[in-house]
């Protein structure tokens, strides 16, 4: 289970890791209150969007407990296709980004690399996993790499944002698939 949650946090993290090496391009001086902020407002939003979906599938849970694990399996697929489609589209984005760190700049980045924490909020809700700790361990690991997405951005440009987002989405994908697969009964 743990595995699983660690997979789950590196994978959504890696839309804030892209968006702070991007922020970490624009700046000449990083401040700590910079990586900070960075830090807490791309973990703290990752760690409240699944809270948000995981209530949303309690709600529904017993409607959809049939074709959980084919929800589950396309959530996964597309929030991983959407973050491998994003990466090849990078390239025209990253020219918008700037040294802002206030929360007019900050929150609507939070907010839209966090989406897709909320539908592996339903997603977890489906999975039996522990709500609390994957919250916890997403917040950690996001804003750990937030953090560290600024400093790579500062000291090496934009060569490991897109590698970071596509394999991010291969491993969402890869989820899904063994999600269904066991519960097909193809692997155990």
């Amino acid at each position: 289970m743990i595995v699983t949650i660690l997979l789950i946090a590196v994978s959504l993290s890696m839309d804030a890791f892209a968006i702070s090496i991007g922020k970490g391009l624009t700046v000449r001086r990083l401040k700590g209150i910079d990586v900070l902020k960075t830090a807490l407002w791309f973990g703290g939003f990752q760690a409240l969007f699944p809270v948000l979906g995981y209530f949303l599938a309690s709600l529904i849970g017993t409607y959809i407990e049939a074709v959980d694990h084919w929800i589950i399996f396309i959530l996964l697929l597309l929030i991983g296709g959407n973050m491998i489609r994003e990466a090849q589209e990078e390239d025209k984005t990253n020219t918008k980004e700037t040294p802002q760190f206030d929360w007019r700049h900050m929150l609507p980045l939070a907010v839209a690399c966090s989406i897709d924490a909320f539908a592996v909020g339903i997603s977890l809700s489906l999975m039996k996993i522990s709500l609390w700790l994957a919250v916890a361990v997403i917040g950690v690991v996001t804003g750990l790499l937030s953090a560290a997405g600024l400093y790579i951005g500062r000291m090496f440009g934009s060569r490991w944002q897109k590698p970071a987002e596509i394999g991010g989405g291969v491993i969402l994908i890869l989820l899904g698939l063994k999600v269904l697969l066991e519960h097909l009964g193809f692997i155990a």
